[in-house]
């Protein structure tokens, strides 16, 4: 049997590249916002982000997502982020991935 390829995708906050179930989604909306895209389907601009809680505490400082999407993004939005990626990866040691 053919082995399936598996999709990687390249990580907005360090730089690497990661399975695609192993990573969040960020999208930028057409009003102009940022969000969490669990599904991976929503309209927009994306970019992924791994489950490394770490790298998104050094994105904060950094402004990378502000640099991706060229506009302003909320601090709201970075702790938001930190908390989802902190939970998504407590599950995914806690289950493991499938």
């Amino acid at each position: 049997m053919k082995q399936r390829k598996i999709p990687m995708r390249k990580d907005l906050l360090t730089g690497e590249m990661h399975p695609k179930k192993e990573m969040v989604r960020i999208v930028k909306t057409a009003e102009e916002t940022v969000a969490i895209d669990p599904t991976g389907k929503a309209s927009g601009r994306g970019a992924y982000v791994a489950l490394d809680p770490e790298a998104v505490k050094a994105a904060k400082g950094k402004q990378l997502i502000e640099k991706a999407f060229s506009i302003k993004v909320p601090a709201a939005f970075y702790d938001e982020l930190f908390a989802y990626v902190d939970h998504q990866k407590a599950r995914q040691e806690l289950f493991g991935t499938k």
